[in-house]
């Protein structure tokens, strides 16, 4: 049974120590826990950009045309799955209801169900990459078999076993080699799980995987000895070890958390089993660590860094294992890389990693230095974007007698994770990387006029939103009503700001800003899910040195604020991405032999060989572009390709969020991608809604928040509702058509903590191209404009683009941009 938890433990006195030992594996590397539950709601949402990167290894979605909710239906879903390297689909059989929990029709209404469910997806061409979910958390819907008393519970399990071996003959009868799963309890019961495993031993109706539920943050305590329990009942009753999938674990307040999801997956990655995140509030987002469709947060990037680890797992000590909200981490070393990688988070204060037996781990080359690369990534909320994590320090270590290094690490942030990478040392001194001033002040702690502070997020209020410091100011609602945050800047100059907010008013809303109560400024924060669903507006702000006020007071709605950070601004953004780190193909080699730069060494390209970079964009525009490489190598992204010459910047187009990018050579040797700048519109092709051609219904209407005060309604419902976008190209080529939308569709299934959100489509023709059905998630609201981009191919002279939807309805389009990919 799941026990209550209690409150997060005391601070430890001094640097915590977490240990790892390289000498000691726990087999490959699995990625496992990086699966979600209602991960995806289309194809396309989220996009194919943030899905590859992660490898991932399983979701759990409903059967196709399920009413349990409007989207995320598994065949459909499989295709942008699938073609971007994920591994298997879990289909929730019981999602074909409507309510929340299941409407109980009896057993032959379910097996009429289940036997479209099994023809349909047999009937898929890869099929065997499903599971199925006969039932979900019978031990609280339809069965109730988590109750006390034990005449009542034989009672309820004797007809779940009947019911559970009916179902799995059906399936089987329908496609033999079905890989089915269960009995996917809501928690662990040891009652349950013996009585369920003798049963289906003994009538041949064993599940190919195991699954239940992990909900609570006491599991963060309590999985390691479920676990061993449930392997401890195998072995007793002769059950070879089965698959094990916790296919929902964790809570409202973990996820898009870095610094809480480092806690469940090390475990999870430790005991070699898969594992999807929860679902608690809407589809296409992978359990909230995906913004919009293309934008990483923090969430992403540390799911990111965890598909990096390659090699075998080894021994990780954190100071309090098995201790809800305390410092914990996982670990790899691949010997063929000679790389180590160090993943940990979940406490603040500071630590010592101490890595030891270096030179017993059997990494040749690996000598008596090693360098150290240290970056973070920080939680930016549910919905706000986290640019390319920083690197915080690049350090040269010397190995200590007893072979172990030890990495200091000091101001750990409880809610962002921490990445170390360890590699042989080589001549020359790696780069000190440039870690700008900053701070960050809490709303709760600044003087809150006409509004109130909430605690959430906490291990009592474990489904309570994630929030900084467990605390927000709410209630921002009368004409008064302010929050003045008291802050200290170092030097006079321009200040980057990020306001961590929420805003449920259906529409962007404002706030005044004010600097030392000088004149206001208007703050617009684009919709949220609710008032605790955070996302991220950024800003800038001029200070003089010294201590000033930074007013944020009622605008024309409500707005929640949770926290500010301002970081002192020394150009345009830029970030380098280490070759060595990224995603490879074919064989290259790993070359150490000196460590300037980026202090992680270079690859080794010939070829055959690749090397894949995720490159962050705030926007979409062109950025500055540079390969540190020996020799020219050939770039491609979205579509286009062009020769990158040794250290000389090249132009390239890049969508907002994550772009990959794939390097390949004859023979070069790539230390890094830099790219820099704030995403450039010069050379950019724009037209505004009012350039349209409108056919069919098609009309120009009057919108306040689109850019040009107008956009297209009324595309798509028939062949004839079109928008037709005339464009002039002085260079034929792949370009990026970045597509400015809104859309606020909803469809009500009455489930108890479902948004309803719905995805629109439209076909996109541009130039002689055949149409391209493009997917649009929904925007929160009608008026909330984002962007989507598109990769199409057009010609010199006069194109044409076109939206339509003969199926139903496009979203409304305030303007459309070109830029052709190789600027």
């Amino acid at each position: 049974m799941v026990r209550e938890s209690s409150g997060p433990p005391p601070a430890l006195p001094g640097p915590q120590r977490l240990t790892v030992d390289l000498a000691v594996s726990e087999g490959p590397v699995l990625l496992g826990a990086n699966g979600a539950l209602y991960g995806l709601s289309d194809d396309g949402v989220p996009g194919d950009a943030v899905l590859a990167p992660l490898k991932l290894t399983s979701v759990s979605q409903k059967p196709e045309g399920g009413a349990q909710h409007p989207n995320g239906d598994a065949l459909t879903v499989s295709r942008s799955f699938l073609r971007n390297g994920g591994g298997e689909i879990y289909v929730m059989m019981q999602d074909t209801y409507a309510r929340w929990p299941y409407e109980d029709l009896g057993i032959d209404d379910y097996l009429t169900r289940a036997d479209r469910i099994v023809r349909e997806v047999s009937a898929a061409p890869d099929a065997g990459r499903f599971v199925f979910i006969p039932f979900n958390e019978p031990d609280q819907i339809w069965y109730h078999l988590d109750v006390a008393d034990q005449a009542r519970y034989e009672i309820d399990r004797d007809r779940f076993l009947r019911d559970w071996r009916t179902v799995y003959r059906r399936i089987r009868a329908i496609a033999p080699d079905a890989r089915i799963a269960g009995p996917n309890e809501a928690a662990f019961h040891t009652r349950l799980l013996t009585d369920f495993l003798a049963f289906a031993r003994r009538e041949d109706v064993l599940p190919q995987v195991m699954t239940w539920h992990e909900l609570d943050s006491a599991s963060l305590r309590d999985f390691q000895a479920h676990h061993d329990e449930y392997r401890a009942i195998e072995r007793e009753l002769g059950i070879p070890p089965l698959t094990v999938n916790i296919d929902e674990y964790g809570c409202r307040r973990d996820l898009s958390v870095p610094g809480q999801l480092v806690q469940w997956v090390a475990m999870f990655e430790r005991n070699k089993v898969y594992a999807n995140q929860a679902y608690w509030d809407a589809a296409g987002d992978l359990s909230g660590n995906v913004v919009r469709t293309n934008l990483p947060n923090g969430g992403w990037w540390f799911f990111r860094w965890y598909a990096g680890l390659t090699g075998d797992t080894v021994a990780v000590t954190p100071p309090r294992p098995h201790t809800v909200d305390t410092l914990q981490g996982l670990a790899s070393l691949d010997p063929a890389r000679r790389q180590a990688q160090v993943l940990l988070g979940g406490s603040p204060g500071d630590a010592d990693v101490v890595v030891r037996h270096v030179e017993e781990a059997g990494i040749s080359g690996f000598g008596r230095t090693v360098t150290a690369t240290v970056a973070e990534t920080a939680w930016s909320g549910y919905e706000g974007a986290h640019p390319t994590p920083r690197v915080l320090a690049r350090t040269t270590l010397r190995v200590a007698a007893d072979g172990s290094v030890t990495v200091p690490l000091r101001g750990l942030r409880a809610m962002s994770a921490y990445r170390i990478v360890l590699t042989p040392a080589g001549s020359g001194t790696p780069d000190v990387p440039a870690v700008p001033w900053s701070a960050s002040y809490e709303a709760e702690d600044a003087a809150v006029t006409g509004g109130v502070v909430r605690t959430l997020g906490t291990v009592s209020d474990a489904n309570g939103y994630a929030a900084s410091g467990t605390k927000d100011v709410a209630s921002l609602n009368t004409p008064a009503s302010k929050v003045d945050f008291t802050v200290t800047v170092p030097a006079d100059g321009t200040y980057d700001m990020a306001v961590l907010y929420g805003n449920e008013s259906g529409a962007p809303a404002t706030q005044l800003l004010s600097v030392d109560g000088g004149a206001p400024v208007t703050v617009t924060y684009p919709s949220t899910q609710n008032s605790s669903h955070r996302a991220r507006k950024e800003l800038r702000v001029e200070l003089p040195a010294g201590v000033h006020v930074l007013t944020l007071a009622k605008g024309d709605a409500e707005v929640t604020l949770d926290r500010i950070d301002l970081t002192a601004r020394g150009g345009p953004a830029s970030a380098v991405y280490e070759a060595t780190l990224s995603d490879i193909g074919g064989n290259p080699a790993f070359d150490y032999s000196s460590s300037a730069g980026t202090g992680t060494g270079a690859l080794v390209l010939g070829t055959g060989d690749r090397a894949v970079f995720d490159v962050y964009a705030p926007r979409d525009g062109y950025f500055t572009v540079v390969a540190r490489a020996s020799a020219p190598v050939e770039l491609a992204l979205h579509g286009a390709s062009v020769t990158a010459e040794p250290g000389r910047p090249l132009r390239l187009y890049l969508a907002a969020g994550n772009n990959r990018v794939t390097v390949t050579a004859g023979h070069a040797s790539l230390r890094s991608l830099d790219v820099s700048g704030d995403g450039s519109d010069t050379g950019v092709l724009s037209c505004g809604a009012a350039s349209a051609t409108l056919s069919g219904g098609a009309e120009l209407i009057a919108s306040a928040y689109a850019a040009d005060g107008s956009c297209v309604a009324g595309i798509g419902g028939s062949p004839a509702a079109k928008a037709e976008f005339t464009v002039d190209v002085a260079i034929p080529g792949r370009h990026l058509l970045v597509v400015h939308y809104a859309h606020d569709d909803r469809r009500d299934n009455g489930h108890a903590y479902n948004t309803d959100i719905v995805s629109r489509t439209a076909d996109i023709t541009a130039g002689a191209a055949a149409p391209v059905r493009v997917t649009f998630k929904n925007t929160w609201s009608r008026d909330d404009y984002w962007t989507l981009a598109v990769p199409v191919d057009l010609g010199r002279g006069g194109n044409t683009v076109t939206f339509a939807n003969p199926d139903g309805p496009a979203p409304y389009i305030a303007r459309i941009e070109l830029g052709r990919i190789i600027g």
